[in-house]
């Protein structure tokens, strides 16, 4: 099949103002203005009423977080004692938990835009030691692509650690798994739909042995690395007590200074310390809502790219963002770092659209997506303008994050639309609305 986007409203690509051309999933080539497609097409589809970016590609996730969101338990709470309120209500997770929150979380993210979701598990209470299976499964049904990190905790509260004994695994069996699971999902070939990172939670919550291993078996599978790192001003304290160390270094003795690996947050990094991360050529994947509710501090985002590290854009759990819509980050992304730079121009609105595109394309490791451009995978997103918000707009581009666009009318995969006319086909949304509110009850 051979599908002509065609005559957009704007369209983020030099020379393409006629659109693109997908080809069996690839774009294969842009239009330019008053142009027409060299070879004839199968299908095209009048995108004059659109503005095209790039799929969304949202690097941080705990799907199954949408269960507790707005909890009033953690509300008002910052990173350390929020864990400890929700930790024992997450620790209930049973299978059919799990898999409606995965559902939500993705659904709510290819509204958005989102065509390339990461999410971190990290919790195992018994009976659901499949959770990456269950996202696998959930990816593929709504046809998005995906990177499921087997995340891990091996330290306990009897430990040292933050997390209760009923969440955590002992490191033996913790590897075993992530090995089953690299090899029954994880692809790393262009235009794959599931990749596979392993991803210990973070220094309070998971051994050095753990992290350093974890590394040695991503790099057998060439599979990428992910934690949380430099989130709290808590969690240096917590390194320097225990290891005599800051966490950066810690990740550095693990062996996880290269490229591939990408950090959560990555707030209270030195600036000595983001030219390291940039050299390593290490991904920082900036979270400004979650930071903003959680109260933990303001992303070195300009320090991070000038060094060279790649910077992506990714909501966190819906238990402190409280959603799962990366288009609306973009927005909080723009504002957060105006804010922290005290200086309107130090941060643009296509600044913010590069973060969660090409950006979090860099931070997954992977050059085929995150760009409309030949060779690369058909992941679009297309809005529409026309809400109120933005009647009087000039800048249709700027204006999706300038004037808040929250909801994609369509969006590509691979060539194949996965939402049309903001629905996603075959998905009963009221229905998943029941059966998630009903699933959240249980952690009350």
């Amino acid at each position: 099949m051979r599908l002509w986007i065609r005559n957009p409203l704007a369209i983020l690509a030099e020379n393409a103002g006629g659109g693109v051309v997908i080809e069996d999933g690839v774009i294969v080539e842009l239009v330019t203005l008053g142009g027409f497609p060299s070879r004839p097409v199968t299908e095209s589809f009048d995108a004059s009423d659109h503005v095209v970016l790039p799929g969304l590609v949202n690097t941080h996730h705990h799907f199954y977080q949408t269960l507790t969101r707005a909890h009033p338990a953690a509300i008002d709470r910052e990173l350390f004692p929020w864990l400890k309120a929700l930790y024992p209500l997450w620790a209930r997770l049973r299978p059919e938990d799990l898999r409606i929150a995965v559902r939500a979380a993705l659904v709510e993210l290819l509204l958005s835009g989102c065509t390339t979701a990461a999410d971190h598990h990290y919790l195992y209470p018994a009976g659901l030691e499949n959770a990456v299976d269950i996202a696998v499964e959930e990816a593929r049904a709504l046809g998005i692509r995906v990177t499921i990190s087997r995340g891990s905790m091996n330290l306990s509260q009897k430990d040292g650690g933050l997390p209760p004994d009923e969440v955590v695994q002992d490191e033996d069996t913790i590897l075993s798994d992530s090995e089953r699971v690299l090899k029954l999902f994880h692809d790393p070939a262009p235009g794959s739909m599931v990749q596979i990172a392993l991803a210990p939670c973070s220094p309070f919550s998971v051994t050095p042995s753990l992290m350093a291993r974890s590394a040695e078996l991503a790099a057998r599978f060439d599979a990428p690395l992910h934690t949380h790192l430099a989130e709290t001003e808590d969690e240096d304290a917590y390194c320097l007590e225990v290891y005599g160390k800051r966490p950066l270094d810690l990740l550095e003795d693990a062996g996880w200074m290269r490229p591939k690996t990408w950090l959560a947050h990555g707030i209270h990094f030195s600036c000595e310390e983001c030219e390291r991360l940039g050299k390593a050529g290490v991904g920082i994947c900036h979270c400004p809502t979650s930071n903003g509710v959680l109260a933990s501090g303001f992303c070195k985002t300009r320090e991070l790219e000038a060094a060279g590290a790649p910077l992506g854009l990714g909501v966190d759990g819906s238990a402190s963002n409280d959603g799962s819509n990366l288009m609306e980050e973009l927005r909080h992304a723009l504002l957060v770092n105006r804010l922290h730079y005290k200086s309107a121009g130090a941060v643009t609105a296509r600044d913010t659209i590069r973060w969660a595109t090409e950006g979090s394309a860099r931070c997954l490791g992977r050059d085929d997506i995150g760009k409309i451009a030949p060779g690369l995978q058909g992941d679009l997103a297309l809005y529409k303008l026309d809400e109120l918000r933005f009647s009087g707009a000039h800048d249709p581009i700027a204006a999706l994050v300038l004037c808040g666009a929250s909801r994609a009318d369509r969006v590509l995969v691979g060539g194949r639309w996965r939402v049309i006319d903001g629905e996603i086909p075959g998905l009963d949304l009221s229905g998943l609305r029941r059966s998630h509110n009903l699933a959240s009850r249980r952690f009350a």
